[in-house]
């Protein structure tokens, strides 16, 4: 079986954001889609290593915003490559504005915002599949949104060589950060610590 066969599937690229209490938080999320339009539904799935994904359960709201192709790389690293349990990542960042339901959506390199109420939730184990009823939405520009392809073409920072691989090792290195984690067997579990993405999105280098 050819694990790489999921990377030709389309992925669009978002920033999940919700409020809890005072507390706002946002994550990069790459499944995100409409799943019915009377009544109007999107589902999204939510590692359950991400901050904002407790907030998500807790209240039941959330909003998407659509990344564009005007995406650059701090977005990314704002939301996607850090924890909301340590820092605020709002602290010191202007390019958002609050929807009706009280909830950040971004307005820098996006294209359009969904906000969204939660009728479903299912356990997929590693993650957390919610439905959601949209409450609100519109249109914040007219570029293209951005597949994950054309981030890891266009947007992403090229990887700088690594050195060797040291004689016997096995590295295992995360596709998406460059993150390395040592040992002969990456466990099926594992979780970048860096980028939160799964042990499918590591490449084995043997030194």
């Amino acid at each position: 079986m050819n694990e790489k066969t999921m990377f030709n599937l389309t992925y669009g690229l978002f920033v999940l954001t919700a409020r809890q209490g005072e507390k706002d938080s946002g994550c990069i999320i790459n499944t995100a889609g409409q799943v019915t339009a009377v009544p109007n539904r999107i589902s999204i799935a939510v590692n359950k290593t991400n901050y904002t994904h407790d907030m998500v359960l807790g209240t039941g709201k959330f909003n998407v915003s659509i990344l564009s192709e005007a995406a650059d790389f701090s977005i990314f690293k704002r939301f996607g490559f850090q924890s909301g349990r340590d820092v605020n990542k709002f602290d010191g960042y202007a390019n958002m504005k609050r929807s009706e339901n009280g909830i950040y959506y971004i307005t820098e390199g996006t294209n359009g915002y969904i906000s969204a109420s939660v009728e479903q939730t299912l356990d997929l184990g590693t993650h957390t599949l919610f439905i959601a009823s949209v409450e609100d939405m519109d249109v914040l520009s007219s570029v293209p949104s951005t597949t994950y392809t054309y981030y890891q073409n266009n947007i992403k920072p090229k990887p700088q060589p690594k050195p060797e691989t040291e004689k016997g090792k096995t590295i295992w290195r995360c596709r998406i950060c460059g993150y390395e984690y040592v040992g002969e067997e990456l466990p099926a579990d594992f979780i970048c610590p860096i980028c939160k993405h799964p042990a499918s999105d590591f490449e084995k280098i043997t030194g």
